[in-house]
């Protein structure tokens, strides 16, 4: 990371990171494709109105692997890799508190939100088994996404890709036998989805405790919260972590108003979000690939690899968003149908896909900028800039502009406008601070 060429590191590194997240979300589209396709609609929308209160629930502590991932790969751009197997240990042991954590919250919370959100009576007992089954897995859902942020700190971004690859294969398997043969429905692919995360976590976990480098090696008699590192996870990735949550709050109050238009438009809108998670995650490989090559050279005192790494990074993921989305865009229409024949939920799948999907790529137009911006340890900027841009302007959007002209297409144009003054507000911030930021770093050239 802190020597030669990078574009080919760099896309060795994200693709797959990318392809692991494309991976779990292909995995959790059978979940939904499983339910539609051998249920009803409402067994579906049962399933897709808790996709916006899992993320909203689980972002806060997901942020904080974004800070693991920028202090362990800090430590070894630095130089101070005598530190690195204290940090490794306090943040696994955070990841099982904050599972710990989180299990309770889901149980007690999960009918109170759904009821909140205005989930359609016909899908709530539903759903709220659904959530809460699914929180139960949150310990080791946050053990694989730490272990991972772990390795990747490390360069190492194949064999989270290879986990999840298994653990994934393993969900279709339990999916089928839940649903086919045992007709468990929704709290079949909720089981699945647990047992799957375990068998993630166990293999992080395996590869850790048998890693050759004993700097990263993972031993169970040393977990433990070191503090100064919870501190600086907590520095860095509690503002991803609230703008993530904030992020989400949104998408709450956008599912609520599409919960508003009935089952088959949950459904539909769910199936499509598909579409928008496979782009999103090729983003995020790049994003991570911006955040730890940023933070390594950071730490290094490499102002010009910085910079290079941020071009880089925006040039590339841009390029490869695009021509996914395209391919995605023109087989609109066969992909749905993996999901559902009904055309009353095709058609409002269709909505999002020409409003929001067709332009997602301007998605990387600020989240590349805000990787590099917290690969410098500059976190709170980001989350400022897209909690101001992409969440408090969609609740005035929701709650002034769209009752005016309450339609499905009216309510999709929300992001796509979002996405794009948000874009502009983080490149300027970006040059902004980085121009300060590399001004006293020693390697300027």
């Amino acid at each position: 990371m802190l020597h030669g060429p990078l574009a080919g590191k760099l896309v060795m590194f994200a693709l797959p990171l990318a392809a692991s997240s494309i991976l779990q979300q292909l995995f959790n589209a059978a979940d939904l494709a499983v339910v539609g396709r051998f249920t009803n609609a409402q067994a579906m929308a049962a399933v897709g109105s808790n996709s916006s209160v899992i993320s909203l629930l689980i972002s806060l502590f997901v942020g904080l692997s974004v800070g693991a991932n920028v202090v362990i790969a800090n430590l070894v751009g630095a130089g101070r890799r005598s530190e690195v197997n204290a940090a490794v240990h306090t943040v696994i042991s955070t990841a099982i508190a904050a599972g710990c954590i989180l299990i309770v919250i889901g149980m007690v919370f999960a009918k109170p939100i759904l009821t909140l959100m205005g989930a359609p009576e016909e899908v709530m007992r539903l759903a709220v088994v659904y959530l809460r089954i699914y929180f139960v897995g949150m310990p080791v859902f946050l053990i694989y996404n730490y272990g991972s942020a772990i390795l990747r700190s490390k360069g190492d971004s194949k064999r989270p890709f290879y986990s999840l690859a298994i653990a994934g294969c393993l969900n279709v398997l339990l999916n089928l036998l839940f649903v086919v043969v045992f007709h468990l429905h929704v709290i079949g692919v909720a089981l699945a989805t647990v047992l799957s995360n375990c068998l993630s976590a166990g293999l992080i976990l395996h590869f850790l405790m048998t890693e050759e480098d004993e700097t990263f090696r993972l031993e169970l008699r040393k977990l433990r919260i070191v503090p100064v590192y919870l501190g600086g996870m907590i520095r860095v990735g509690l503002p991803a972590g609230v703008q993530g949550m904030v992020f989400s709050l949104s998408n709450v109050v956008i599912q609520t108003t599409v919960n508003s238009f009935g089952a088959n438009c949950i459904a539909g809108m769910t199936a499509a979000q598909n579409f928008d998670f496979i782009s999103y995650c090729l983003i995020q490989g790049f994003v991570q690939a911006a955040v730890t090559f940023t933070s390594q050279n950071y730490g290094a005192g490499n102002a010009k690899r910085c910079r290079e790494i941020y071009l880089k990074c925006m040039f590339i993921s841009l390029s490869m968003d695009i021509i996914l989305i395209g391919a995605m865009f023109l087989g609109r229409y066969r992909l749905i149908r993996v999901f559902t024949t009904d055309e009353a939920v095709i058609e409002y799948a269709m909505f999002r896909i020409v409003y929001a999907f067709s332009v997602h790529w301007l998605i990387n137009s600020y989240e590349i900028s805000a990787g590099a911006l917290r690969g410098m340890n500059r976190s709170i900027v980001p989350a400022m800039i897209s909690v101001l841009g992409t969440c408090a302007f969609r609740l005035l959007y929701i709650f002034f502009f769209f009752p005016h002209h309450r339609d499905v297409s009216t309510l999709m144009l929300v992001y796509p406008v979002s996405w794009v003054l948000t874009g502009i507000a983080m490149n300027v911030a970006y040059f902004m601070v980085s121009r300060k930021v590399f001004a006293r770093m020693p390697h300027q050239s």
